[in-house]
């Protein structure tokens, strides 16, 4: 399927978004309309002063040479680890240091509050470090039956 726009990256590294009019825009930003419901659909690329050029509806739809600069560009902004296991925490009242493998890798955190503890629709949650990190439980039931009873104690 074909866009009805062009995207490369200029010679300092930014992209440069050229619409169907030929029209230029340089050092353009996508931002995630859902950033953890629909990671791949509902992408804004926003110019200087957040203002829309271009809409992508699914990444899967439109060529895979764009589809790459946006992921890359997406990457390069935005961390927010997944949390695939919690090995332990050090209390059960906080604030307190939790032990977790994500998608990223093992590390550890410290929550300051259960209200740093946001649900995310009926099975997200989103878990913020005291430092202002965020991190992804994309399915709190799919985790494994020992980061569940962690977790049970928290919520």
């Amino acid at each position: 399927m074909q866009a009805a726009f062009q995207l490369r990256r200029d010679a300092f590294g930014k992209l440069v978004l050229t619409n169907a009019e030929g029209e230029e825009f340089v050092g353009v930003t996508p931002v995630r309309a859902f950033p953890v419901q629909a990671p791949t659909r509902g992408i804004s690329l926003v110019r200087d002063g957040g203002k829309e050029v271009a809409w992508i509806e699914d990444m899967a739809a439109i060529p895979s040479e764009v589809a790459l600069l946006v992921a890359e560009e997406l990457e390069g902004r935005e961390f927010m680890p997944e949390i695939r296991s919690i090995r332990s925490v050090s209390s059960f009242a906080t604030p307190c240091t939790w032990s977790v493998q994500t998608d990223r890798g093992d590390t550890e955190f410290v929550l300051k509050g259960e209200e740093d503890i946001r649900r995310l629709g009926a099975f997200s949650l989103l878990i913020a470090d005291s430092h202002g990190i965020h991190f992804l439980i994309r399915d709190m039931f799919a985790v494994d039956k020992g980061s569940r009873k962690i977790l049970d104690r928290f919520l």
